[in-house]
């Protein structure tokens, strides 16, 4: 149960709520043996993948191998990360071969070797960071364009013909190829194919591992071994006799050529960039031990490039796939990567015969699954939540449409512009009750929303009792004198305006400045949402106790004179609209995700959102006794079951903390835990070590609210009322992360995110009809 509490700081590393691996103590000779295991496993991985896109990007199939060995050795001793793995990298693929066709392998070389240059320049000014500014549905929706062009291409070679010069011509050609006579590199590739699709699927059998074996090593030396003993006649690879011989050199450009590769030399640069330096921050998710130096990690890869390309290789990069199996290895300091490189540097002198049997198509082929894994639809799912999904395809589609550099342009293009819709959103609602108003402006209030609030506050009349809220994030000088002009105007005659502002006190600290002519004094910010550590005006070393006085205080300050008249018409009878259960935790306030005041909830809070079975035993009866007071009592019309993102309840399930031996150390609220199991039973109770990523973790906490809702049935006055219609229940899972609430979709078998518009009684300025939207 320990594992409970390390909750907080595991999400802080943003790697889920499974345990990570320690790096702290460990000098650069400190885990000898585990980096040397990883460094196996890395390079297992990275000799074919390496030839591959070398293979891809139309270079030297030996300049794959020399950009993986200075990705391993010059990176990792030069640059900022711990467990990163550098080398060939499919994100550069399209410009590589852009450049190798418009310039030749020599001058493609030289600007490798001038990207790298410049790399170790941005690191020594140390900018990284500026990298970082580029949105990641562009990043994400240009590696799945380029993912999705090397696939296309590569399909033609699998299906034994050549690709065509454009992405477009490529994919009308593949119906013409597959109708075409089919050779041995078919086979070649489709067994590839095959063998990546199914070997990380294969079943755990205990001691026999061998879906950890790497699924590219497989699936080539099978179509190898096939191809061998069949004796069939495919292309094979072909290597130098030394790697002296494939020195190529750098050559200098012609003079029409310079602004081209200027340009070059700054997409390379560009892209190696931000595409490590992504990899490095997503490596960082899986360990937690020292933090990757950004600009030392740039300067590094700029290094790596310097070498790489005065060697004739390729352009690198930090690449995932090879990061994450080098810390799922037992990778802990840069050794490994080193160790990595120093092995296919050894490999490649004493086995070339052994690489050179093998068949293209299998390379091919294997590119074709990393081209369509690239791919990857859950992006969208992601950016559809920050409504950015649209970049995201703009951009894949602009890279095989257009090219890598317009597409990338493109993306980049209607990212800003969504940025600055963003800045530009402003809702204004009004509402009138007992002879006040109420107007909520929410957004970021700039010159352009004047117009909009200028209206709104029009509609009140002559004299009336004004509360303006200001949940703005930003407020500019113009919007900033139209709501002080207007104030001023209506308090001059007869009314009175009260401003609370909920964010950032933008138009107190303006009216402080200005001469504000105003009666009433703006108040300070009431952050009813915000916890105490985020408030400037508490103190953050103050006990429990002073907060929760100070907290009380500005509750009697700010809100307690306006709900007095609604608490006293509730003080002799509630009326709640649904029993909503959710879990203990601090972080899920359910008056805040639901936007629901005094009356409106009958709340059950307990540890994991659990409702032990009416018919279990050891069932808990405050449980039963909430249930049967809401639904037979109070006769709520809705019973709500919510979850949560990070919940240390699943997490204590998945460690196993329901079977520990019994003992005093937290007995109770392991028996508590016991009502779990039949959640767990969804998930195949893997171990925590094997499967209790971010992914089974919220997959453990959506079954386990579709189980507690199927356990609410077992209690008579909830089926009873359900049954006839009267009652309903709802699933809810609330992403901590995110911020976002998505509600059970039964017809679909999933959760749906909840849209963000004006709920019922809600009424927008200047709109006399109220917009509703369906109940959550």
């Amino acid at each position: 149960m320990r594992h409970d509490a390390q909750g907080t700081r595991s999400d802080h590393n943003g790697a889920g709520d499974r345990a990570l691996p320690r790096l702290r103590s460990h000098p650069l000779l400190g885990n000898l043996a585990g980096d040397a295991a990883a460094s196996l496993v890395v390079f297992l991985v990275a000799v074919p993948l390496s030839m591959g896109i070398a293979v891809a990007s139309g270079a030297p199939l030996v300049a794959g191998i020399i950009a993986a060995i200075a990705g391993g050795i010059v990176v990792a001793s030069f640059g900022g990360s711990a467990v990163q793995v550098s080398g060939p990298a499919a994100g550069l693929t399209i410009i590589v071969a852009d450049l190798v066709h418009t310039y030749g392998w020599g001058v493609t070389c030289l600007i490798t070797v001038l990207a790298g240059c410049v790399q170790v320049a941005l690191g020594t000014f140390r900018i990284a960071r500026a990298a970082l500014a580029i949105s990641p549905a562009v990043i994400h929706g240009m590696l799945a364009g380029v993912g999705a062009t090397i696939a296309i291409a590569q399909a033609h070679v699998v299906l034994g013909g050549s690709p065509h010069s454009s992405t477009l011509a490529n994919l009308i050609g593949i119906p013409g190829q597959l109708a075409d006579s089919h050779t041995a590199a078919v086979a070649v590739g489709a067994v590839t194919i095959g063998i990546m699709l199914l070997w990380p699927r294969l079943p755990d059998l205990g001691v026999l591992r061998l879906n950890r074996v790497p699924a590219a090593l497989v699936a080539v030396t099978a179509a190898t071994a096939i191809a061998a003993a069949g004796q069939w006649q495919v292309e094979r690879v072909s290597l130098p006799d030394s790697l002296a011989q494939a020195w190529s050199g750098p050559a200098l450009p012609s003079a029409d050529q310079v602004h081209g590769v200027a340009i070059g030399v700054a997409a390379v640069a560009m892209v190696a960039s931000v595409e490590s330096l992504l990899c490095a921050i997503a490596m960082d998710r899986l360990h937690d031990g020292r933090r990757v130096r950004l600009d030392r990690e740039l300067a590094g890869q700029g290094a790596g490039n310097i070498v790489s390309g005065a060697f004739g290789g390729l352009p690198v990069a930090g690449v995932v796939v090879r990061g994450t199996a080098n810390v799922r290895a037992g990778a802990r300091t840069p050794l490994a990567c080193v160790l990595h490189g120093v092995w296919i540097l050894v490999f490649v002198a004493l086995f070339a015969p052994f690489v050179e049997l093998i068949p293209m198509a299998a390379l091919a082929g294997l590119l074709v699954f990393i081209g369509l894994k690239m791919v990857n639809l859950s992006h969208v799912d992601n950016l559809r939540r920050h409504h950015e999904a649209s970049v995201y395809l703009t951009t894949l589609g602009g890279v095989v449409v257009l090219g890598l550099l317009e597409g990338v342009l493109v993306g980049f293009g209607l990212a800003l512009l969504v940025s600055l819709r963003r800045l530009t959103r402003l809702t204004v609602l009004t509402e009138a009750a007992n002879g006040r108003w109420h107007v909520v402006v929410q957004g970021s209030l700039t010159f352009l929303g004047v117009p909009r609030v200028t209206q709104a506050l029009r509609t009140v009349p002559v004299g009336a009792h004004v509360d303006l809220d200001l949940n703005v994030d930003f407020m500019d000088h113009a919007a900033f004198e139209s709501i002080h002009a207007w104030r001023v105007d209506h308090e001059r005659t007869g009314g009175q305006v009260d401003i609370d502002e909920v964010h950032e006190n933008w138009y107190e600290r303006s009216s402080a400045q200005a001469a504000p002519n105003a009666k009433t004094p703006p108040r300070s910010p009431a952050r009813w949402w915000a916890p105490w550590g985020m408030r400037p005006s508490y103190d953050r070393e103050a006990p429990a106790s002073g907060l929760l006085l100070a907290g009380a205080n500005e509750y009697h300050a700010s809100t307690a004179r306006r709900m007095r008249s609604l608490l006293t018409r509730l003080a002799h009878r509630q009326n709640p609209k649904a029993l909503f259960i959710t879990c203990a935790d601090s972080r899920v306030v359910p008056n805040v995700i639901t936007a629901s005041g005094p009356g409106d909830l009958f709340t059950l809070r307990n540890i994991g959102n659990l409702v032990p079975r009416r018919d279990q035993e050891g069932t808990d009866d405050s449980v039963g006794a909430a249930i049967e007071y809401a639904v037979d009592v109070l006769e709520v019309p809705s019973i709500v079951v919510c979850g949560h993102s990070h919940c240390g309840a699943m997490k204590a399930l998945l460690d196993g903390a329901h079977q520990a031996p019994d003992d005093e150390h937290l007995r109770q609220l392991r028996s508590w835990l016991r009502h779990g199991r039949a959640s767990l039973a969804r998930t195949g109770g893997a171990a925590p070590d094997e499967s209790a990523g971010p992914d089974t973790m919220r997959t453990l906490a959506q079954y386990n609210v579709v189980r507690q809702l199927e356990n609410l049935l077992t209690y008579p006055a909830v089926r009873h009322r359900y049954d006839a219609g009267s009652l309903e229940l709802t699933g809810m899972y609330f992403d901590l992360e995110t911020a976002r609430m998505s509600v059970l979709d039964e017809a679909r078998g999933e959760f749906v995110a909840v849209a963000a518009e004006p709920v019922p009684g809600q009424r927008a300025a200047g709109d006399p009809e109220q917009r509703h939207r369906s109940p959550t």
